[in-house]
């Protein structure tokens, strides 16, 4: 076995040992989707979920990618790829099917979404919402060998387009938008990072029941503000009461006028 390939191995197994994953699909994924594909090229400035500072890689080796660290995709917004072993959790608590439909609201430079179009297989499609056109361009390049997967370049609070079965927010808003939640399908998932204007706050997952949705709290974070005009912003006090409230017990709420939550 290579050297790369050996790192590739163990960068699985330390994230499916930290978070318990339980999905052999996304472990699958993991091991399967090449992280330096979807950067410039290296060397890169990374840094761990504990630090506030990068640090430069000593080389353009992508062995150095494969550890459980932020890297940089505009240093200059401090704006990275998503943590691996945050993110794996995400979408291994989302139970994610062959065959499904999965929407993505933000998906940088397409790590994720790659991921995602593996899970789902061939049957599956994923399709990723980028605001920035830089992104959204990176993102089609580095997309091009995944069939299932499209890219749309525009405001994911605004049209995600047919129903999915997984709607993931990959930025921090005030509230689970309207065509969120309307784009559910019976059974659906929402992951959504619900931040205050901090960019603190707790990731919600959204399941739509037979009658009504169910909310609960998963875990808390910190993660760069989504974009998008979306409807009005909740209040800080607003943002408190979810993240209260399905911290201490699922909250079922009906979808009323205009998409805001009703206990």
């Amino acid at each position: 076995m290579s050297e790369l390939a050996d790192a590739r191995r163990h960068y699985v197994a330390r994230i499916a040992s930290r978070e318990q994953i339980a999905s052999s699909r996304l472990l699958a994924a993991l091991e399967a989707v090449p992280r330096e594909h979807f950067l410039r090229k290296g060397p890169w400035r990374i840094k761990s979920e504990f630090s506030r500072n990068y640090t430069k890689t000593e080389s353009a080796d992508p062995i150095h990618l494969y550890d459980n660290v932020l890297v940089a995709i505009d240093a200059r917004r401090r704006l990275d790829t998503g943590l691996p072993s945050l993110w794996a959790h995400f979408i291994d608590v989302l139970d994610i099917a062959s065959g499904e439909r999965v929407v993505q609201i933000g998906c940088g430079l397409g790590y994720y979404s790659a991921i995602l179009s593996e899970i789902v297989g061939p049957k599956g499609k994923v399709r990723a919402i980028e605001y920035d056109p830089a992104f959204a361009e990176r993102a089609s390049a580095n997309l091009r060998s995944y069939p299932n997967v499209e890219i749309v370049c525009g405001d994911g609070t605004q049209d995600i387009g047919a129903k999915a079965d997984v709607i993931i927010v990959h930025a921090g808003f005030t509230q689970p938008h309207a065509a969120w939640i309307r784009g559910l399908r019976p059974g659906g998932r929402l992951l959504l990072p619900l931040t205050a204007p901090s960019r603190e706050g707790t990731v919600i997952k959204i399941r739509r029941l037979d009658k009504g949705y169910q909310a609960e709290a998963i875990r808390r974070i910190a993660i760069f503000p989504g974009q998008g005009r979306g409807g009005s912003a909740l209040d800080e006090r607003v943002v408190d009461w979810w993240e209260q409230a399905a911290a201490i017990a699922p909250v079922r709420f009906q979808r009323i006028e205009h998409g805001l939550p009703c206990g």
